[in-house]
């Protein structure tokens, strides 16, 4: 599923770019975009191979399943180091983070 997913980012992307533009401000959205989504669906893969349910992880960290439900939201923007580490832990998982370098594209010729 993840790489069907991939792909359509990735022609999304491209048609974003080719109708705006490409430029800085709309890759850094681009970026920030994708982050949402692959955060959103980790933490909905995790609570799958759980075996269980968002009202079920919620009771889990002491929330409500609409918490978890807007965290499974790929337009959800609020994520919180604090509350992914939470989940995390409540289904024997740690969270590794890693910074990467901005990869530069060049424009064509």
């Amino acid at each position: 599923m993840a790489k069907k997913t991939t792909k359509v980012i990735t022609d999304a992307v491209e048609i974003l770019i080719r109708r705006l533009g490409d430029t800085p401000e709309l890759r850094a959205q681009i970026e920030e975009e994708k982050l949402n989504i692959r955060v959103a669906q980790m933490i909905f893969d995790a609570r799958q191979k759980a075996g269980i349910t968002q009202k079920q992880l919620a009771e889990l960290i002491g929330t409500k399943q609409q918490v978890i439900a807007r965290l499974e939201d790929a337009d959800y923007e609020g994520h919180s180091l604090t509350m992914l580490q939470r989940i995390a832990a409540s289904l024997g998982r740690r969270l590794d983070l890693s910074m990467t370098p901005i990869r530069r594209r060049r424009k064509p010729a």
